[in-house]
């Protein structure tokens, strides 16, 4: 075991008394020891510098030091000091600590927890508590291909960076985030998305998510009206909800989300969270005619947009098509998305542009909510765009995407016939799949999970829609050969029912 250095020192739990000092000091290190505070391997603090510590003399500390190497609790190392053993005695183990004395009070049981009626909002979480045991299985949804990722070629980038910190990127940070960082990805979004911001209207977020529940902080009051797409991301309905929002389903057809609808239910609304590039999960894209029917809305309401630009790199058969964002024209809309698809999920950095009129109002409460992102993955990431990887990276990936798209159309087409449908066209890393007549959802989704084939019932995407049977497939994250074995799998689950 390497050796590890001591960063602390024992704290007294009483004075040490002029008479026992030795005593006292004994007790006090091996408790540390016994209960892991001190663990084994590490290094102790020297004689002089425990003697100066605790106001004692050194030779104490030295006839302390020489009792416990002598009852095995430290060891002494020749250019290491003196550390804590490795292994103690077992009769040491069992033996444990000295008995504390029984409480004379009458004993009560512990002690629930009194959380807020809000909390119950909070918990209601629709992400998975530990993804990693999703990894590699077909057709988990939301997943990019990991294993094409270059990490070789981001930890070089990385290491570069870091050699070259500045001393100044350790101090306090900006609240907007980078500011080389927001600089590229403004210029990213003008060109590949059509979105009209300066780099002092980017904020550096974690993701979408806390884009969403930043904005819902800041724009809506307890009870206000909320338009969100039915079916939707579940994730967007969980934050608002969380934030005191009145949730306001509204469908979604062939054009995306039904303005009309909306403004038939509820006019009022403060706030709409759309995904007009790739609305998920039905992936069709918001039409013109609905994009700018959405955007007299919020003009006419004094509403404001937020649009998740979910999955939009990846479209297959066109090149993305432009943000709404760039067809506002009154500062109506938040644009925000996410580097979790493109990279890699674990990297937790993406954007929010907002409009200049709320630029400082959501500075001062993003600085008041968690201060500034972390400074070097923002300086990495700046210098993977900057460098050209990223673009490269998305082109590899689209072509990659696009190949096992087709592998699950034409695996399904020869093997599934009518029983499951994928509808026409391509785009991000997941697609429905249509339920042939006479399959019920649940079951189908049930059993398949017995056969290691994990779907997504859309069920859980919808508030109040009513849909045909079907299920969400990702592909993104499997090799050809496992999008086949998926699908044989799947086969057998279908022909069985």
């Amino acid at each position: 075991m390497p050796r590890r250095a001591t960063t602390y020192l024992p704290p007294l739990e009483r004075p040490l008394r002029a008479r026992t000092r030795q005593r006292d000091l004994y007790e006090l290190l091996r408790a540390a020891i016994l209960d892991r505070r001190l663990r084994p391997g590490t290094r102790v603090p020297s004689t002089r510098e425990l003697a100066r510590e605790y106001g004692v003399a050194r030779g104490t500390v030295v006839a302390v030091y020489g009792q416990l190497v002598s009852e095995g609790y430290l060891s002494g190392r020749v250019g290491a000091g003196t550390v804590v053993s490795e292994t103690l005695p077992d009769e040491l183990l069992s033996r444990g600590l000295p008995p504390q004395p029984r409480s004379t009070t009458t004993s009560h049981p512990p002690l629930k927890p009194t959380l807020s009626r809000r909390s119950r909002l909070f918990v209601d979480s629709p992400f998975p508590l530990r993804p990693a045991a999703l990894a590699g299985q077909a057709f988990v949804a939301h997943r990019p291909a990991l294993d094409a990722f270059p990490v070789k070629l981001w930890a070089r980038v990385a290491s570069s960076r870091l050699r070259r910190l500045s001393g100044a990127a350790l101090a306090d940070g900006d609240p907007l985030g980078d500011a080389r960082l927001r600089g590229v990805i403004a210029a990213y979004l003008g060109s590949a998305r059509g979105v009209r911001c300066e780099p002092d209207q980017v904020f550096i977020l974690s993701g979408t998510q806390q884009a969403l529940e930043l904005v819902a902080r800041l724009v809506l009051d307890p009870g206000d009206a909320a338009w969100v797409e039915d079916p939707g991301y579940p994730g967007a309905s969980r934050v608002l909800q969380a934030s005191g929002a009145t949730l306001c389903p509204v469908p979604v057809d062939a054009e995306g989300l039904c303005v009309s609808s909306g403004e038939d239910t509820s006019p009022r609304a403060r706030l709409a969270c759309v995904t007009p590039a790739h609305q998920a999960p039905l992936g069709v894209v918001m039409s013109l005619p609905r994009r700018l029917a959405l955007l007299d809305w919020a003009r006419r309401r004094r509403a404001w947009i937020f649009e998740d630009d979910y999955d939009s790199e990846y479209r297959y058969e066109s090149r993305p098509l432009p943000a709404l964002q760039g067809l506002d024209s009154l500062g109506c809309v938040l644009h925000a998305g996410s580097f979790s698809k493109t990279l890699f999920p674990s990297l937790r950095l993406g954007y929010l542009v907002v409009p200049h009129s709320i630029v400082d109002v959501v500075a001062r409460a993003r600085s008041l909510v968690d201060r500034y992102p972390g400074i070097l993955p923002q300086a990495v990431l700046a210098d993977f765009i900057e460098d050209g990887h990223y673009a490269r990276h998305l082109r590899r990936m689209r072509e990659l995407y696009a190949e096992r798209r087709d592998a699950l159309a034409r695996s399904i087409a020869n093997r599934l016939g009518g029983a499951l449908a994928l509808p026409e066209g391509g785009a991000g890393l997941d697609t429905v799949g249509w339920l042939g007549a006479g399959f019920e959802e649940q079951d189908v989704v049930t059993t398949a999970a017995a056969h290691r084939v994990l779907l997504e019932p859309l069920t859980r995407y919808r508030l109040q829609a009513k849909l045909p049977p079907g299920v969400l497939l990702g592909f993104a994250s499997l090799s050809v050969r496992k999008i086949d074995e998926g699908v044989t799998r799947l086969a057998r689950v279908l022909d069985g029912r």
